[in-house]
């Protein structure tokens, strides 16, 4: 071919198939150098174009071959750069995207797309601080638009640097956004970092300027942000307003149903409570994808599995910490408290643990180094790159599906296993609207009798397959006993002294719908709570009393 042939789309789509037709027969190498000489000449648009009907067609190995050329014959292309570095990426040369895409951004620094493909890529090895700094990067050279801000604030959150992504929503503000949207996000992290005054300033700023702000769950969010102590509160009067509205999604309705029924749990209007509640419950229980029969058949599998012929070395250097049990046991509670001590970190809720489940239930795989991998790969996402800890949380609660599993890959791990009053918990269950449809078992009590159930069984089985590496935390033990209760728990765990009762980091956020409860002082007033809806929500009495 010459070398001065600059081609057409059409002529670049023949030269394509006649790539594949000798690809197809073996001659690969061959058909490589036929399409380089075919694109010598071609333009940045070309060559891309070409790199990415390659990506389509899963050929990332060519891609990289083109690519590499393109970027040879234009030295300076941005462009060319970002989509070799998305190459590699996909073909798993993690350090070298990562090296393309700093090289990149020292270019060009406001490169958008290039900054949240490195933070992506970063993120998959654990290294949450790189990458939020990365994002924080981003925005330290000029504004970006709304829908930037957005994205860099959802991955922000979804990755537990909620107060990096609060800080870029209150830039933005201080310098002048009126996007309701931007409002709106600051008020849902504020939440999770306890700022509960800004919360009701942003998300008043959101509902004046926006019709759909209701949407964006703001009455759910308005109802938690403290214990409402008359009906004279203005935010009764909001949630019964946004349920006239007629053009209410279904999904806002439930979740104002809740508000409204919180709202007057704290008042203690216990009958106009559970009657919001009913009707909440009804309505999510309709859309609920939760199933009691599958859940049944994933807890008998789980009785019946044979144990590891195996297990890994232990680590020396740290101590994975499990808090598991029944949702709304106690395992925000405790888990805020441990993490008060300066050698322990909570990393929330993980959901690694039952991805990799999974991918061994679907593998059939028992060789250990395929045990050494997942083990290496959640150690990543538990450990991350940003603290000295010696003890790490995962406080997934139904992580109680997974214990045999964790011992195989941490001989070391700890588990703590947080039981409750069932009527407690399952009214605590019922009362709670729920983002995440895993817990969709929570708006019907013969689902939440089930689930309870099934983590009892759980729990004994594990109690007698691993008895040493468990221990048991009664709810209202802790609450009556915190200081004994915690210090014969450190003790267990290894931890030396501190005060476990000391004030908590300001700055620490709960993303759970513990939010508001876990900052408060430890009080009793869940305790033996269903007895005053026990007239009016007789399904309680269903559920056995211990």
């Amino acid at each position: 071919m010459n070398g001065a042939f600059t081609p057409t789309p059409d002529t670049s789509g023949r030269h394509l198939a006649v790539y594949e037709l000798q690809r197809a027969q073996g001659r690969t190498q061959a058909a490589r150098r036929v399409l380089l000489d075919a694109l010598a000449g071609a333009s940045e648009a070309e060559w891309l174009a070409c790199a990415r009907a390659l990506v389509l067609r899963s050929d990332t190995d060519t891609a990289q071959v083109v690519l590499s050329a393109a970027l040879v014959a234009h030295p300076g292309s941005v462009d060319l750069r970002f989509a070799l570095a998305g190459n590699l990426q996909q073909r798993g040369e993690s350090a070298a995207a990562e090296a393309l895409l700093h090289e990149l951004l020292a270019q060009q620094p406001t490169h958008a797309a290039a900054t949240f493909l490195l933070a992506t890529l970063l993120c998959q090895q654990g290294r949450m601080h790189g990458a939020a700094g990365a994002i924080r990067h981003l925005f330290g050279h000029a504004r970006l638009d709304a829908d930037t801000v957005i994205q860099a604030v959802e991955m922000l959150d979804d990755i537990q640097r909620t107060s990096d992504a609060a800080a870029i929503c209150e830039a933005e503000i201080m310098a002048g956004c009126t996007d309701p949207r931007i409002h709106a996000y600051a008020g849902m992290l504020g939440i999770q970092l306890g700022q509960f005054e800004r919360v009701r300033e942003r998300y008043a700023f959101s509902l004046a300027h926006s019709s759909q702000a209701v949407e964006w769950n703001i009455p759910i969010g308005l109802s938690g942000l403290q214990r409402y102590k008359d009906g004279g509160h203005p935010d009764f009067q909001l949630f019964r307003d946004v349920l006239q509205r007629p053009d209410l999604s279904e999904k806002t309705r439930i979740t104002t149903l809740f508000a409204l029924g919180k709202a007057h749990d704290d008042i203690a209007d216990y009958a106009q409570a559970a009657h919001y509640l009913h009707q909440a419950n009804a309505l999510a229980h309709v859309r609920s994808t939760w199933s009691r029969k599958h859940w049944r058949r994933l807890v008998e599998a789980r009785l019946a599995a044979r144990p590891s012929p195996f297990q890994l070395a232990a680590t020396s250097e740290w101590t994975p910490l499990f808090i598991v049990g029944v949702p709304r046991s106690g395992t925000t509670l405790l888990a805020e408290l441990l993490a008060r001590h300066p050698l322990v970190c909570n990393r929330g809720e993980l959901g690694w643990l039952a991805t990799l489940a999974r991918r061994f239930e679907q593998t059939g795989t028992r060789e250990p180094a395929a045990f050494e991998q997942a083990a290496s790969t959640y150690a990543a996402q538990l450990r991350q790159d940003d603290s000295s800890a010696r003890w790490f949380i995962d406080k997934q609660p139904l992580n109680l599906l997974h214990i045999d599993l964790i011992l195989t890959l941490w001989p070391n791990a700890r588990i703590i296993h947080c039981r409750r009053n069932p009527r407690d918990t399952a009214l605590s269950l019922w009362s709670q609207s729920f983002h995440d449809h895993a817990h969709d078992y929570a708006y019907d009590f013969g689902d939440i009798a089930a689930l309870i159930q099934g983590c009892e069984r759980l729990h004994a089985h594990s109690r007698v397959r691993h008895a040493a590496s468990i221990r048991t935390v009664r709810y209202e033990e802790l609450i009556a006993d915190p200081a004994s209760c915690l210090g014969e728990l450190a003790r267990w765990l290894g931890l030396p002294e501190h005060d476990l009762l000391g004030s908590p980091s300001r700055d620490h956020a709960i993303s759970t719908a513990s939010a508001w409860q876990a900052r408060q002082p430890i009080h009793q007033h869940s305790v033996a709570r269903w007895r005053f809806y026990a007239s009016h929500v007789p399904e309680l009495l269903r559920i056995p009393d211990k």
